[in-house]
């Protein structure tokens, strides 16, 4: 597959998505329907940059999200079998807040872990290109969390999704396409509020949705000290992480079997673990300044996109404020986006990584104003997307359609069934199990005999119970509402 030319693998990729689309119960008429924008090879200074990271152009990748510095991120596996980072671009819109997706309408971009198969590939998206992310998981839909077409699209417009440039979803989009040529049947999304720093965490140490990051850091910590995806179950309703069941299976609702994790990958994580504890203590102790609690806030855009806005040319519709992006060649059209109604710390947080911002100069999308789920919706019989472009309106003549205010999202438990622990090897207990007096990252390890661990039960956060906040922290502040 590596060596093949370039028409034998735009042949192959397109029965490829052919094949995809039929396994998705829609209907076509040969390969000559499958759009020209999701059979677009990859640039010339993308090949060239694989072939600079010894990255084969069909090597698996992985995707990693991070809400408060808008910014997503391509892994990709090089020749020594381990992932690297290849780019990172700027989102252009993610709406909702940091935190959980609860339910269908609250405009929530999902957090978590998702994995993306040829069939979530929609080639005829309403938003140019788009994959969706397969919420609910099964960790949602244990909690019973609702919602639907939650995707990584174009079009720059976001109403439960993230949105980027035309541009950048079909690198992406061709990305994710070399890496299904080449045999990998699903790549793995990352969802996170932000990245799982111990600064981070510290910042957000007062968040109501505290002991599910815990749980979401420690994916991220299973990820960044291996440098492999990794593997993803769900039992007593939280997550575990590359756990092989000794007896018995995962099952989301039910309490987790006995399991082991490989010794070396257990040894490497509470490394990790260990060093980020330090410097959070560290942090706490120096009195950092914790980041408000915001609700009914709505999403956020990079700087790079925000510094691309003229705030004397905006209006608005729905209850919020429209803005449009320029476009790059004279007589192209012009991005409409809503703007977020709250400051967030990525408007503070530019990415000093240069390969952020390549290409952002490039077209922005242009706004089709169609607001329905796209070709590969329609073809299934559901419902409205979540996620549709602003209205296309004049300055002077904003739509006059309100939007309904959503309800408020709700921090789902993380706890499931105690489970006796079992003499086992080292266990790896859940990051939200720690006693949160000092809002630790996790908790400390049970030695044990090797061979197996039993999964520990996880105790909900206490310590933000009754709204209580810690010392340092900042009082929740209310903003408006989406209907205001």
């Amino acid at each position: 597959m590596n060596r093949h030319s370039a028409w034998v693998r735009t042949l192959l990729a397109s029965a490829a998505v052919a094949a995809a689309i039929a396994l998705a119960g829609c209907q076509t008429d040969g390969i000559s329907q499958i759009p020209s924008k999701a059979m677009q090879p990859l640039s010339r200074q993308m090949v060239a940059t694989l072939e600079k990271k010894n990255m084969p152009v069909d090597s698996p990748i992985l995707v990693r999200i991070f809400k408060e510095e808008s910014e997503l991120e391509v892994w990709k596996q090089d020749t020594s079998g381990q992932y690297a980072h290849l780019k990172t671009y700027p989102i252009c819109r993610w709406s909702g807040e940091l935190g959980p997706k609860v339910k269908q309408g609250d405009r929530q971009a999902p957090e978590g872990f998702y994995a993306i198969t040829p069939g979530q590939m929609n080639p005829n998206s309403s938003f140019h290109l788009a994959f969706n992310l397969g919420f609910p998981n099964a960790y949602d839909r244990a909690h019973e969390r609702t919602g639907a077409f939650l995707m990584v699209h174009g079009d720059c417009s976001s109403s439960g999704c993230y949105a980027m440039t035309d541009e950048q979803i079909t690198e992406i989009y061709g990305l994710g396409r070399e890496a299904f040529l080449g045999g990998q049947k699903s790549f793995q999304v990352q969802a996170y509020p932000f990245r799982m720093t111990a600064l981070n965490m510290a910042r957000h140490r007062t968040s109501p949705h505290m002991a599910f990051w815990r749980m979401l850091k420690e994916g991220n910590d299973h990820f960044e000290a291996t440098r492999q995806e990794p593997k993803i179950d769900v039992c007593e309703k939280r997550y575990v992480f590359n756990a092989t069941p000794t007896a018995g299976g995962f099952s989301p609702a039910a309490r987790c079997p006995a399991y082991q994790v490989p010794e070396d990958v257990v040894a490497a994580v509470r490394q990790k673990q260990d060093a980020d504890e330090r410097q959070f203590a560290h942090y706490v102790a120096q009195g950092v300044q914790t980041a408000a609690v915001r609700t009914g806030s709505d999403g956020g855009m990079h700087p790079t996109f925000l510094a691309k806005v003229n705030p004397n040319e905006t209006y608005v519709s729905n209850g919020r404020k429209v803005a449009s992006l320029p476009p790059q060649s004279p007589g192209g059209k012009a991005t409409l986006v809503y703007l977020p109604n709250t400051p967030t710390a990525a408007t503070a947080m530019a990415s000093a990584d240069t390969d952020t911002t390549s290409g952002v100069g490039a077209r922005v999308a242009s706004a089709d104003g169609d607001g329905a789920i796209g070709t590969f919706g329609k073809w299934l019989g559901m419902g409205n997307s979540e996620s549709a472009p602003p209205p296309r309106a004049a300055p002077a003549a904003p739509a006059a359609n309100p939007a309904a205010k959503p309800a408020a999202v709700k921090p789902s438990p993380n706890s499931g069934p105690a489970a006796k622990p079992a003499p086992a090897q080292t266990q790896l207990a859940s990051s939200s199990s720690r006693p949160a007096a000092l809002g630790a990252i996790r908790p400390t390890t049970q030695p044990a005999p090797s061979g197996r661990v039993e999964a520990s039960a996880v105790p909900p956060a206490a310590a933000y119970a009754g709204g209580s906040l810690m010392p340092g922290a900042k009082p929740v502040l209310s903003s408006s509402s989406f209907g205001n």
